[in-house]
Formats: structure tokens, sequence, C-alpha cells
């Protein structure tokens, strides 16, 4: 008896413990939701025309109020934007989270590894040379040449990672072409024409005014077609954090599941790099906040790194149509200039613990 009274204090305690921990992490899911639903909202009442928020909301729940003009600017102009915000944001910081972990490197992101500039050299071959694949529209020839290049990139830094089986080496070789790719680019600008200079240097700089109902429902489809089994594989990516060695003790294929996982944030990067053009550090920086707030337990860890994506978009579109009156500025350059020093104050932070 008196063993076992100190044992059952020993597991309440510990019961009582991950209780707390549980209702923790719930109200930072919905305090991440709530500032989600905030920015979104700003987001759409925000921009060159003198709608607010609160005529926006009005006419999505009662679209008869809107005159003509206003509800092209709330149905076809806003609300594809401020959705799309939302998706670039949850594709890109998912992507980044398990890239992350799967190449146990926290610089790791879709933008420091070189599928981004892989989706840049696509855009740039369709918008100088018109090169589009066989049987693709030619208002489609942009987003598919991004997507293929991103998601073949992920897949030549895979082979590649096989013959040298081990993180760093998928990030060197990430590295390596993410120089490449951006080289390429540097070339194909340098033979363009004026006009098509000038829009590949805009698609660089990311912006959401392409957005379009059916870009925001086909972009939707694919991160709805991903997560599930980005959630599935929560367990196996927990496992890995531990150390390599301890997640093939446990039966782990770690070759199968970073090929999986590639494959996925290549889906993710290549299908929002298509429709926006190159947004930097949210991949980065969204799993690093997440990290922070919930821990490496990836059954939290996965959708709170999405939920923060999502947000640090919505406030970057809302401060793009703030920050210069009349003015929409490109997006990517906000998430630059934004993400650079949350970045280091992450570095930092990280460090001091």
């Amino acid at each position: 008896m008196t063993g076992t009274a100190p044992l059952s204090a020993v597991a309440e305690a510990a019961l009582v413990a991950h209780r707390r921990r549980l209702r923790r992490r719930a109200l930072i899911f919905l305090a991440l939701a709530l500032a989600g639903i905030a920015a979104f909202v700003v987001d759409l009442g925000t921009g060159p025309s003198t709608l607010t928020a609160l005529d926006v909301v009005r006419g999505l729940l009662f679209p008869d109020t809107l005159g003509r003009a206003a509800a092209v600017i709330v149905f076809d102009v806003r609300l594809p934007q401020a959705v799309m915000a939302i998706l670039v944001g949850t594709a890109l910081a998912l992507a980044g989270a398990e890239m992350q972990t799967v190449l146990n490197n926290p610089m790791a992101s879709p933008f420091t590894l070189g599928l981004s500039a892989a989706a840049t050299f696509g855009a740039a071959l369709a918008i100088v040379l018109g090169f589009a694949l066989p049987g693709v529209p030619a208002t489609w020839s942009i987003p598919v040449n991004a997507f293929v290049f991103a998601f073949g990139s992920a897949m030549l830094l895979q082979s590649l990672g096989r013959l040298r089986r081990s993180g760093d080496s998928l990030v060197l070789f990430g590295i390596a072409l993410f120089f490449t790719f951006n080289a390429l680019v540097a070339i194909t600008q340098f033979v363009a024409s004026e006009q098509a200079l000038q829009q590949l240097v805009f698609w660089t700089m990311g912006s959401l005014s392409r957005a379009t109902r059916e870009k925001v429902t086909i972009l939707a489809l694919v991160i709805a077609c991903v997560v599930p089994f980005s959630f599935r594989a929560a367990w196996t990516l927990t496992a890995l954090r531990l150390g390599t060695e301890r997640a093939q003790s446990l039966g782990i294929d770690i070759a199968r599941l970073r090929m999986l996982s590639l494959m996925r944030l290549s889906l993710l990067t290549g299908a929002a790099v298509a429709y926006v053009g190159v947004i930097a550090f949210v991949g980065l920086v969204g799993p690093h906040i997440a990290r922070l707030l919930i821990g490496e337990d990836h059954r939290f860890f996965l959708p709170a790194s999405a939920l923060c994506g999502a947000v640090l978009m919505s406030l970057a579109s809302v401060a793009s149509k703030a920050a210069v009156p009349g003015i929409v500025l490109p997006i990517g350059l906000i998430t630059s200039l934004v993400g650079v020093p949350i970045f280091i104050t992450l570095v930092l932070t990280r460090r001091g613990h």
C-alpha cells in the first residue's frame, strides 16, 4: 500500500498536467481562430474603395443591399483576395512545418529550399518565352508551369537526397536548387522584352490581385485533399522529432516518410505559388510561431501552423492595402519586410531558451 499511494499520486499529477496542457492548447487554438476571423474581416473592409468592413459583411449577408459596382468590388475583388490570403497562408505554413520536421532543420521552408524559385522559373518561361505544356490553355500556362516546376523541384530534391540519406544533405541540395533556379530566372529576365520583364518582376513580388473564384476553389480543393494525409502522418512526424534512430526503432520508414512529405508540401507550395507568385517567410515564420505556442506534438503543431500562416497572410494583405493610401503594394514585399525582423526575433528567443 505504501508503494501504491505515491504511484497513484504521480499518475494523478501527470493527468492533471496533461489536462492543463490540453486546456492551454484549446485556448491557443481559439485565440488563433478568432485572430484569423478578425484579420479576415478587416481584410474584407480594407481597400482603395470607400466600402467599410461593416458594408462588406452586410453585403455578404444581404447581397440585395449592394449596388452593382459595390457587388463587383465585394464578390469579385475583395472576397476572392481575402479567401486566397487565408488559403495561401495555410498551404505555405503547413508545407513549411512538414519540411522543417522531415529535414530536421529550422531554416527549411518552401522559399529557402528552392521550391518557390523553381516555380518562379516555370512562370518566367511562360511569361517571357511563351513556353507551355502541350494541351494547356494560354491563360493557364503561368500557374501550370509554376506548379509543375515546383513539384519537379521537390521530386529532384528527394532523388538527390537518396544519394545521401540525411536531412542536412537535403537542405544543402535545396540551397543549391535555390541558387540555380534564381540564376536561370535572372538569365530569363536578361533576354526578356520590356513588357514581359515588367510582368515577370510583378509576378515575383507576389500579389493577390489575380485571385478569382475559380483559382480559390482549386487551391481549396488541393488543401482539402492534402491536409488529411498530413494530419494522418502527425504521429510519425512527432516520432521523427525524437531522432532518426528512435523513429527507426519504432518501425518508421524514414525514406518513405520524407518522400510522401515532400510530395505533399510540393503540391501545397506549387498550387499556392502558382496563383499568387513568390511569398517569402510565411512558410518559415508560421511554423516557428506555432512551435513556440504549441510545442512539438504534431497533432496540434500542424493545425496551429496552418492557422498562424493564415493569420500572417491576412494581416499582410491588410498591410499591403493600408501602407500607402490608394495603392495596393505587392503582398510578397510585405511578408519579406515583416518576416525578417520576426524571424530574427524568433532566432534570438530560441537561443535565449
